[in-house]
């Protein structure tokens, strides 16, 4: 009984830090938390909302950014741009509902690449990225030329929404090698949709933008939180054994005065 308090005690006393900083928020945690309440706000179709958070998000940037190198110029112009792409949306009413939401959460995949330490939130773009692209595979297949123009639209779409949460978290020559490919694939659908040699860009685009995400899906744990793990192990491994010893030191004690 003892021994089972004293591990709940040594557990509870070596995590109590690290919760107490866990709950702290930086000031870009402060500023992507700010983002994804407006993307939420929008999601709802409360526009007016999500423009006021975007709004307050202006007011505490100045004083988040002030602390030098905080963030880079790519950071700093990314963030400019998508943010002000995202305010344009909450008052254009030539845009319809699905290019709000786009043009939001390109701001808010932005602020998470920023500030995320792990696996990125554009990550979870993969399922219908890959399949607006499979998409334009099988109309290519069928001779599909309706099919082909909206599968890759819908594609350039939704790349153009992770586009500058790419910039933000993938090396210039990667990102470019990508963007030459769709740019070619843009400028020559027609080649693409009936010419093999040309294809062969489309292929290769897949086998590029598949690389990315499942490099960055990767997930590795804090190595704040592997600390406290293998530490939590330890102290419990080092209890046991203390308590094992102990009780087999007590039974060779009672076996010895019965020989007696």
């Amino acid at each position: 009984m003892k021994a089972g308090i004293l591990i709940i005690a040594a557990v509870f006393f070596l995590l109590m830090p690290f919760s107490v900083y866990a709950d702290h928020k930086s000031p870009i945690d402060e500023l992507d938390l700010l983002s994804d309440e407006a993307l939420q706000m929008v999601k709802l179709h409360r526009y007016k909302d999500a423009r006021k958070i975007l709004e307050y998000f202006s007011d505490q940037f100045p004083a988040a950014s002030s602390h030098e190198s905080v963030f880079s110029m790519d950071e700093l112009s990314m963030i400019t741009l998508t943010h002000d792409e995202a305010v344009e949306a909450m008052t254009n009413t030539a845009l319809n509902d699905t290019e709000r939401i786009n043009r939001v959460t390109k701001f808010r995949l932005v602020m998470d690449a920023i500030s995320s330490k792990n696996q990125p939130l554009w990550v979870e773009m993969k399922e219908p990225i890959m399949s607006d692209l499979e998409g334009v595979k099988k109309a290519i297949a069928l001779s599909d030329n309706e099919d082909f123009h909206k599968s890759l639209n819908s594609f350039l779409s939704l790349y153009d929404v992770i586009h500058p949460s790419l910039k933000v978290d993938l090396p210039m020559d990667k990102i470019k090698n990508i963007d030459t490919k769709i740019q070619y694939i843009d400028q020559y659908r027609l080649q693409v949709l009936k010419e093999a040699a040309s294809q062969k860009e489309l292929y290769a685009l897949e086998t590029d933008l598949e690389n990315i995400f499942d490099s960055s899906s990767e997930d590795e744990a804090d190595p704040s939180l592997w600390w406290v793990i293998f530490t939590t192990g330890g102290i419990i491994i080092s209890t046991l054994s203390y308590v094992g010893w102990k009780k087999y030191k007590g039974d060779r004690e009672k076996k010895k005065n019965r020989s007696i």
